[in-house]
């Protein structure tokens, strides 16, 4: 069990640098002037774009406002707390 336990923090806490990730791309979407060609920025692109697509495909931008970010979000928050909570709760009940 402490295995498993281990294994579901460590996909929370991997959850939770992703979100950081997405969070650093969205907020430089703002700016349309970067250079998305640079070799930072266009790895962060890579690795963030395939889970926003996802979610660009269920919710169309509304007046040249992309929402699909905070359902991404959401989504996101909500998986890396199930898997914190399973963890604690295979913690807690190996004592």
């Amino acid at each position: 069990m402490e295995v498993v336990a281990l294994l579901l923090s460590v996909l929370s806490r991997t959850l939770e640098i992703y979100s950081l990730i997405l969070l650093v791309r969205v907020l430089l979407s703002w700016f349309p002037n970067l250079d998305w060609g640079n070799p930072l920025l266009a790895t962060v692109s890579s690795i963030t774009d395939p889970y926003l697509n996802a979610f660009r495909g269920l919710i169309p931008p509304l007046g040249g406002l992309d929402l699909s970010a905070i359902l991404a979000f959401l989504a996101l928050n909500l998986s890396q707390q199930l898997l914190g909570s399973a963890s604690m709760s295979l913690m807690a009940g190996g004592l």
